[in-house]
């Protein structure tokens, strides 16, 4: 017999197969990666622009903006087990307004994907790095923006699936997806 529970269909390490997408959610953009099913290597996807307001549906819920909708399209078009969403701390571990507003989109995304799992996890230091290695790659800093959202997505889901293989367990903590209205 086989099926997603089936040795045929995990990965290395006991993990169900299935591709993993690493998002990096900015004020602005989110940057979005993507990785094969059996969540070896992390790739940039692409940047999307972020929704500045979410409008409320007539029960009060928040309504599935048209960034949540392009990330729940990748999920849906890749057969994505995952998606690790950045949770940006302080240095010191604190969470801070950045970290609320990460918690609220992953809480939006995570109803949207369902059954997918959406994961939290711990990004600090991500875009520093990003930028880094734009410019170790010759790239100018004036075109980093265009691509350093996706290059901190993928330093996310990289770190993720290394936990994976190391662990054995998906990385993170993980979102519960709420129904409508609770």
């Amino acid at each position: 017999m086989t099926g997603p529970s089936s040795p045929e269909h995990r990965a290395s390490g006991g993990l169900p197969r299935g591709a993993r997408l690493g998002v990096d959610v900015g004020k602005a953009r989110i940057g979005l990666a993507g990785s094969d099913p059996d969540g070896l290597v992390a790739t940039p996807v692409e940047t999307v622009p972020r929704a500045l307001e979410v409008p409320r549906a007539a029960d009060g819920t928040p309504a599935v903006t048209a960034d949540v909708a392009r990330i729940a399209a990748e999920v849906e078009e890749r057969f994505a087990a995952v998606v690790y969403v950045g949770l940006p701390r302080h240095l010191s571990g604190a969470e801070g307004a950045a970290t609320a507003d990460a918690r609220e989109f992953a809480a939006r995304l995570a109803a949207a994907v369902a059954p997918a799992a959406v994961r939290l996890v711990d990004e600090r230091m991500t875009t520093v790095t990003a930028h880094a290695q734009l410019r170790a790659a010759g790239r100018r800093t004036k075109t980093h923006r265009s691509v350093v959202d996706q290059a901190a997505a993928v330093i996310i889901l990289q770190s993720a699936l290394d936990v994976e293989r190391s662990a054995g367990e998906r990385a993170g903590e993980l979102v519960e997806a709420r129904p409508p209205g609770a």
